[in-house]
């Protein structure tokens, strides 16, 4: 009898298993053909080019979504309960980033690093960020890859992350004429081996001092998916520079779609100190599909709904009071317009800027980090969960 028993439960295992992964490639079957029929299409408009940072994109979304690789969600765990994976996962892929892409960039004339000046808007704009985005609960990758899953906090927050880069770019010009200095590219200050040594000195230590002082024993990331997912974003990072000839980002797309939308309802922006370069009249001018941030933020969208659909994750139920709603669209505008005064969000100024060599990127990192000390404070005056 118990014989019987225990060998119909052997049976049963895999062919429920079948079942789970049956159900799994039939959900995800019609995802797969579609974009096979968007890169296509992109392909075909746009050139292979640009097809190719569509499938780049698509992979960053769906890195992010599946193993929930998040910069703010990670400074939010070791700033609240000590628990450090979030850190370390973020300091491997931009130390592995940083190995190939330096090099890289030293060796071609034709690929350029996150390079920005050391200025009063970098703080400013670095230090609010960091703040808003814990009330956003997302950075720039974060609030896009979360839209893309449904979230319906995230997709309320992105409409004025898109009006707050579009308003911050355009008053760029005004911020840094508080005062700035020149950019410090570390790979032609003191040579690429050398900046290899500090960087990757730098980032041990800083991975060596948040695993000494953590105090968590059960992380919200389980097992080694999100190291995992690491190496990945540190793979489609640097064939994003070698395809794009330049590094991640996110927000300068946010802001042309911003400037794209401004124009339909008729504002000139000829006459503006950054829209009205012609380097971005002609960007407005042209598809969307043309700019190579904006088409990698469209597949990391499609790619974080795909990854999402596999994992039923797809659509997560939302509750927030009337107040915290508010906050979100606040800080959505909040982040944005900080990102263009601190030169991009925890992708473009943290990852892309210390990964290409940028002193900038220390900076960014430092007072963002500094704000997202205050920001969890407002987040949970604000009432929303840790």
């Amino acid at each position: 009898m118990s014989t019987t028993t225990s060998s119909s439960a052997i049976d049963t295992g895999p062919t429920a298993a079948s079942r789970a992964e049956r159900s799994t490639r039939a959900r995800l079957a019609p995802y797969v053909v579609l974009g096979l029929a968007l890169w296509a299409a992109v392909t075909w408009l746009v050139g292979l080019r640009q097809g190719a940072l569509f499938v780049v994109g698509i992979g960053f979304g769906a890195v992010l979504a599946a193993v929930s690789f998040g910069f703010t969600t990670g400074w939010r765990a070791w700033i609240n309960d000590r628990d450090p994976t979030g850190l370390l996962a973020q300091f491997l892929a931009i130390a592995l980033t940083m190995v190939v892409s330096i090099p890289l960039i030293a060796g071609d004339a034709a690929l350029s690093g996150a390079i920005a000046p050391l200025s009063v808007s970098l703080l400013i704009g670095a230090f609010v960020f960091g703040a808003v985005m814990q009330v956003a609960d997302g950075c720039g990758s974060g609030t896009l890859y979360k839209a893309g899953l449904g979230n319906v906090f995230s997709l309320a927050v992105l409409p004025g992350f898109i009006a707050g880069s579009f308003l911050g770019a355009a008053h760029l010009d005004a911020w840094l004429a508080l005062g700035s200095l020149e950019p410090v590219a570390l790979p032609q200050t003191i040579g690429v081996a050398p900046t290899l040594a500090l960087q990757l000195a730098v980032l041990a230590a800083l991975a060596t001092w948040v695993w000494m002082r953590r105090r968590v024993t059960d992380t919200r990331w389980k097992g080694r998916a999100v190291y995992a997912g690491a190496v990945w974003l540190a793979i489609f990072a640097v064939l994003n520079l070698v395809i794009a000839g330049q590094p991640w980002g996110i927000v300068y797309g946010l802001g042309l779609w911003g400037a794209k939308v401004a124009t339909w309802f008729g504002v000139d922006l000829a006459a503006n100190a950054f829209w009205g370069r012609p380097a971005q009249q002609t960007h407005i001018a042209q598809s969307l599909l043309l700019d190579v941030t904006s088409i990698t933020n469209l597949g990391l969208l499609f790619g974080a709904y795909v990854a999402a659909t596999w994992r039923g994750t797809a659509s997560p139920r939302t509750t927030a009071t009337p107040r915290q709603w508010l906050a979100g669209v606040v800080s959505g505008l909040l982040l944005g317009y900080s990102a263009r005064l601190a030169f991009g969000c925890n992708v473009g100024g943290y990852f892309s800027g210390i990964s290409t060599g940028s002193l900038h990127g220390w900076v960014w990192f430092a007072a963002a980090f500094a704000g997202s000390l205050a920001g969890v404070r407002l987040r949970a005056a604000l009432g929303f969960k840790a």
